[in-house]
């Protein structure tokens, strides 16, 4: 029994040295079997070529019996092997062991006897071979000359079978056939057939060059004429083409890498066909090439004093930030080039983040750009698509470049959180170079194929969280954070901003509409929910553009009209938020605790409530897996302090289910910061002790009853404000943090800061 090995639509014939990539299992499984006995295998071709699933029925009845004479193994479950075949083998049964296949095998006695017929015969498959090679210019003398040497005429078949390339059905014919006669009979009459097609073909090329000779003929007189004019200095309209191109590549001030590139390519078109698909793609590619700002820059004046006019100008508030951007800048003066790391400014929508980058590179007299990194999950959008793809394009940095016209600009890259990653690869990897000031000096673009400097290039990104931006390039950046504004804040930007440009956008001036300060303030209390001011924006538009119409309706007699808080409601509608009061009474179970959410800081009351049961905790509203933690562990630590929390002697908790919920129960929450505010609404269910309606909490708990930090403490203080809470527990080791708090607030406010729960519950807990 000999192994096979399945080839798939393909068949080698004997007396041949060949090279085969085993890459199928049953293949891989029956090499290995022959390596370790006698390395002898049954090459087989399988009737369906596509079939992967395979039967004994499935294999033609006539192989080539071989001998592995080297065998390879990549590592990749592939085999890569040289055989030597030597004989047919006629399958009289197929067996399979262990999913490799084995067969039982004749070998047929392959005689010939010399004579004038067979003599004629071999002359004349030499000939015919020797015409369709010549015919298909696949003609090689040494293979010819080995041809006409060769006396067996079944050798000669096989020898002529292997390099004829018949195609179909064929080879496996010509194997099958044992007497050696009829095999070179056979190969002779294929060789015909293969001489007709050729011939034939051969035959409509030359009907079709004649159909088209004339086209040819003017297509053939009009590029001798380019060349003429080319030669004379002129081109078809006065000037020549590749001059004008020549003169773009040499005036661009390339690097040297790219200039030996660009005129590489230029002499490639030059040789091309107007009309070919090739021509088009290096003409892309040149245009790309001489469009960037390989040298172009604009004249960078950092000016402190002007740089901090044009913040406080285009910025109300942000003083932190601010400050920091300025820092950042005077360094730049001092050491003539860009030092440290990328700024990153994080902060919830709205805040300014963008136009803080615009006023930043009007401050310094760069170019802006902006790029959006929403979404983006394809390494091919920052590096681009190499040249061998249909469309290829340079990727966004190089879309900047160009369109900024100088290699000095402000790159701003906007929701750098927002990047995702696939198959395509990691794009956040990809900048990982570009924000690099050591190495982007040298960043490739896969469609440029050549260096290009960013060295120059001052780039700031953007992000609302910083939580969701890859470790590698978070490493890359200093984060500035941007909180939210305070009411008073948002009133100011509105009076100094907002205001006078949607009165301005909207066709209207200071005579036809006035919108005064009680208007605004009812809008940013009744009608937006947000950190930033773009909802606020938005809703003083609405207000404009109902005047605007009423304006274009009554023309010359249309009337000032002053909007205040009274008639709001006539121009944006019913009141579309709430503020959240206090609870009207101190309350049994609800705590009220501070949050930070996407659109800034808030209040919500967490609600704790017991029930007859098994000692069980039920959590609603949403909790995402660390409030949930948070949940627990307060339990726990009431479980443990349940003396000194001095619970009724009654109370037992593996009799008692409990119950947390935090409203809004379609929000999710997510947060270790509502631990004290989740123990302290317990405590009160257990206890019977009513909590202070006018105090407010945040602070992660410990099964030890320590109260640790938080994040996000001005927004939390700021929405305590606005909900008109006067008490605010706060962690110890937050108070480093009370001096961002804006003075109009802090004195507004109560602060108690605590260590442990105990605190917690002597200042929340009201006392019977």
């Amino acid at each position: 029994m000999i192994p096979i090995i399945p080839l798939p639509g393909k068949v080698i014939f004997p007396r041949t040295n060949t090279p085969l990539n085993v890459v199928r299992q049953v293949g891989v499984l029956a090499t290995k079997f022959s390596l370790s006995q006698d390395k002898m295998v049954l090459l087989l071709n399988q009737k369906n070529a596509d079939l992967d699933e395979l039967t004994s029925e499935d294999f033609y009845s006539v192989g080539t019996v071989a001998k592995i004479v080297d065998s390879f193994e990549p590592g990749d479950d592939t085999v890569r092997i040289a055989v030597e075949t030597e004989r047919r083998g006629i399958v009289k049964e197929i067996l399979v062991d262990h999913d490799i296949f084995l067969a039982d095998i004749t070998i047929p006695s392959e005689d010939w006897n010399q004579s004038e017929d067979v003599n004629s015969l071999r002359k004349k498959a030499v000939k015919s071979f020797g015409e369709c090679m010549q015919l298909k210019k696949k003609l090689r003398n040494e293979v010819l000359s080995v041809a006409k040497k060769e006396k067996d005429p079944g050798v000669l078949a096989d020898y002529i079978a292997n390099y004829a390339g018949f195609r179909g059905d064929k080879p496996q014919q010509i194997l099958d056939e044992v007497n050696s006669t009829k095999r070179l009979e056979m190969v002779v009459q294929f060789l015909e057939e293969d001489l007709e097609v050729v011939e034939l073909d051969r035959r409509i090329e030359e009907e079709v060059e004649k159909s088209v000779k004339k086209t040819h003929r003017e297509f053939y007189l009009n590029e001798r004429m380019k060349a003429i004019q080319k030669e004379l200095g002129r081109g078809e309209d006065g000037s020549n083409e590749f001059h004008e191109i020549e003169k773009q590549i040499q005036e661009a001030g390339m690097s040297e890498e790219a200039l030996e590139k660009a005129n590489k390519e230029l002499k490639r078109l030059q040789q091309m066909q107007p009309m070919s698909a090739e021509s088009g793609v290096i003409r892309t590619y040149l245009d790309w090439l001489v469009s960037l700002p390989w040298s172009n820059r604009t004249n960078k004046r950092i000016s402190i004093n002007r740089a901090e006019t044009i913040l406080n100008a285009d910025h109300y508030g942000l003083e932190k930030p601010k400050d920091r951007i300025l820092e950042y800048l005077a360094v730049m003066k001092l050491v003539k080039k860009i030092k440290g790391p990328i700024l990153c400014l994080v902060g919830p929508p709205g805040v300014g983040k963008t136009s803080l980058g615009k006023s930043i590179a009007n401050a310094t007299g760069r170019n802006f750009v902006r790029m959006s990194l929403g979404g983006v999950r394809d390494e091919a959008e920052v590096r681009g698509h190499r040249r061998t793809y249909i469309g290829s394009l340079p990727g966004r940095i190089i879309h900047g470049l160009r369109d900024a016209k100088s290699k000095n600009p402000l790159f701003l890259l906007d929701e750098v959180d927002k990047m995702s990653s696939d198959f395509r690869g990691d794009p956040a990897s990809a900048l990982l170079e570009v924000l690099d000031p050591e190495q982007n000096d040298t960043f490739r673009d896969h469609y440029l194929d050549v260096d290009f400097d960013l060295s120059e290039v001052m780039f700031i990104m953007t992000a609302n969280s910083k939580s969701s931006i890859p470790i590698p390039l978070l490493d890359r950046m200093e984060v500035i954070d941007l909180p939210g504004y305070t009411e008073f804040e948002k009133l100011k930007i509105a009076q100094q901003f907002l205001v006078p440009k949607q009165i301005k956008s909207n066709g209207l001036n200071a005579k036809l509409v006035n919108i005064d300060d009680t208007s605004v303030g009812s809008i940013i209390n009744h009608y937006t929910k947000e950190a930033g001011v773009r909802g606020l924006e938005r809703q003083i538009s609405k207000c404009c553009r109902k005047i605007a119409r009423q304006v274009a309706k009554n023309g010359k007699k249309h009337r000032n009209i002053k909007i205040n808080a009274d008639n709001i409601s006539d121009f944006l509608g019913p009141h579309q938020f709430k503020q959240r009061q206090p609870e009207e009474q101190d309350e049994v179970g609800v705590a009220t605790g501070m949050v930070y959410t996407q659109v800034g800081g808030d209040i919500v009351a967490i609600e704790a409530t017991t029930m007859r049961g098994e000692g069980e905790l039920t959590l609603t509203g949403q909790l995402g897996d660390v409030m949930k933690e948070s949940a627990q562990t307060a339990l726990a630590y009431i479980r443990s302090q349940s003396e000194k929390l001095e619970l009724p002697i009654d109370f037992t908790f593996s009799q008692q289910d409990f119950h947390i919920h935090v409203p809004e129960g379609a929000v999710p929450k997510e947060g270790p910061s509502a631990g004290i505010t989740i123990a302290t609404a317990m405590v009160s269910a257990m206890t019977g002790q009513h909590v202070r309606k006018d105090v407010a909490m945040t602070g992660e708990i410990t099964l030890r009853g320590r109260v640790l930090p938080i994040g996000g403490l001005k927004e939390k203080i700021l929405a305590a404000h606005r909900n008109q809470i006067h008490h605010v527990i706060i962690p110890e080791e937050n108070s480093r943090d009370l001096p961002e708090i804006p003075e109009d607030v802090r004195s507004k406010l109560e602060f108690h800061q605590v260590e442990n729960m105990t605190q917690v519950l002597d200042l929340a807990l009201r006392k019977e």
